[in-house]
């Protein structure tokens, strides 16, 4: 008699586990939405609905609080799997007194139940049919929380739970790759707003080394002449460093000053800032796309964390995150070395400083920098904006154009600087094969 309620005992707990699991499952995929739309055509069917209602009402307090139901489900669980498992093999020990025969048993037992598992999954069950499926068990469901909810710590089951959400994201995200229905470029799209909150800022911001900034006290005239040569519409404006961020500068604000009263190039521009966005580099990108949705930002300054600056990101670095680089329409194919004549080549700024030397026949090597942009930066000590120049182991090396979102240097001019009579003409061609 006491085996066979211990058997009892079991199935009962080993049903119950089976149904918090596809309560489990369902509450993952289920949407506040639809459980407000189902209340909805509850209550409009009045005395009928009000049981359902009343069971609506239950899941919707639950799902309020998702990561805390759902910590608490898998610790009921976990209870009930412990027990059915202790009664049925102590319910075997009873009628079986060979130790061996009843590890045998319970080993069939539980292999003939994966079998069926495998079959007809609890947590599948739940996935396809979320809300029927939580209507079915909403009273066990809400006692079990209530159980086991004082046993779940809150920053456990958040992080658990959110953990538990990003693998169902990635899994449906995988599932959507292997659709025909979409092409691409439209799984490339799904699969980066999932992996989005796990990018931080520091990965797509631009660097402080290359930030274009100007000091406060600099004309509004020079600071035109700078938005023309960098091509940027926004530019930090700092005091004594470039810790020291004051605001931004914006471009139209500043030719706006300019035009109505000329005499205003003089002014200093830090007279004519706007406050500035400060962000830390540790933010997920996707909150930093929200946050600066929200306060229409287009630009925000990085901030590390010893509070100096780290660089700056715009709303497109987030946006590139999702739909790829963004190309300018003044944008170029990947430029090529050119002969210009007259001994002067045009170099793509990301050439190698071995491929500059081969190119004239010298000996270059520098163990800071890898390409000739780099070289050119080093020497100016700078980011280089067009028209900027400096000698470096004999040659001329001067910023031709830049291009791109984050207008990096595309090409330089270089030349020897004798510029006589060892100028040649270079075979390029030969050059680049």
């Amino acid at each position: 008699m006491t085996a066979a309620v211990l058997v009892v005992v079991a199935v009962v707990a080993g049903a119950l586990s089976g149904a918090l699991e596809a309560a489990a499952s369902a509450l993952v995929r289920v949407t506040r939405a639809s459980l407000a739309d189902e209340a909805d055509e509850a209550r409009d069917r009045g005395a009928a609905g009000s049981r359902r209602l009343s069971r609506l009402r239950t899941l919707q307090k639950l799902a309020d609080d998702e990561h805390r139901s759902l910590a608490a489900v898998r610790s009921a669980r976990t209870v009930l799997e412990v027990g059915a498992s202790a009664a049925f093999v102590i319910a075997l020990g009873l009628w079986i007194d060979s130790w061996w025969v009843v590890l045998l048993v319970a080993v069939l037992v539980g292999l003939a139940l994966a079998f069926v598992l495998s079959r007809v999954s609890p947590e599948q069950l739940g996935r396809s049919n979320p809300v029927g499926t939580l209507l079915v068990v909403a009273r066990p469901l809400a006692v079990a929380v209530a159980l086991a909810r004082p046993l779940t710590p809150v920053r456990d089951s958040e992080a658990t739970a959110q953990d538990r959400t990003d693998a169902e994201a990635r899994e449906v995200a995988d599932r959507m790759s292997e659709s025909e229905e979409f092409d691409e470029g439209e799984r490339a799209i799904i699969r980066s707003v999932i992996e989005l909150g796990q990018t931080l800022t520091r990965e797509i911001m631009v660097p402080r080394t290359d930030m274009v900034t100007t000091r406060a006290s600099t004309p509004l005239s020079k600071v035109l002449t700078l938005f023309e040569r960098s091509g940027f519409s926004r530019v930090p404006v700092t005091g004594t460093s470039t810790d020291d961020l004051i605001g931004v500068a914006f471009f139209k604000d500043v030719v706006r000053a300019v035009q109505s009263d000329p005499s205003d190039g003089d002014q200093p521009v830090g007279e004519f800032v706007r406050s500035a966005m400060f962000v830390p580099e540790s933010k997920p990108a996707d909150d930093l796309l929200r946050e600066m949705q929200a306060a229409s930002s287009h630009i925000a300054l990085v901030v590390d964390e010893y509070g100096g600056v780290a660089g700056l990101v715009t709303i497109e670095d987030a946006l590139e995150e999702l739909v790829g680089e963004l190309t300018d329409e003044h944008d170029r194919p990947e430029p090529e070395v050119e002969d210009l004549g007259g001994g002067v080549l045009r170099v793509p700024a990301r050439a190698s400083v071995g491929e500059l030397g081969e190119l004239f026949d010298l000996h270059l090597d520098d163990d800071d920098v890898d390409t000739v942009g780099g070289l050119l930066a080093k020497a100016l000590g700078k980011v280089p904006l067009p028209g900027a120049s400096a000698e470096v182991e004999g040659l001329h090396l001067e910023a031709e154009r830049v291009e791109g979102r984050r207008k990096t240097l595309a090409t330089l001019r270089v030349h020897r600087t004798d510029d006589g009579a060892e100028a040649t003409s270079y075979d390029t061609k030969e050059h680049q094969r």
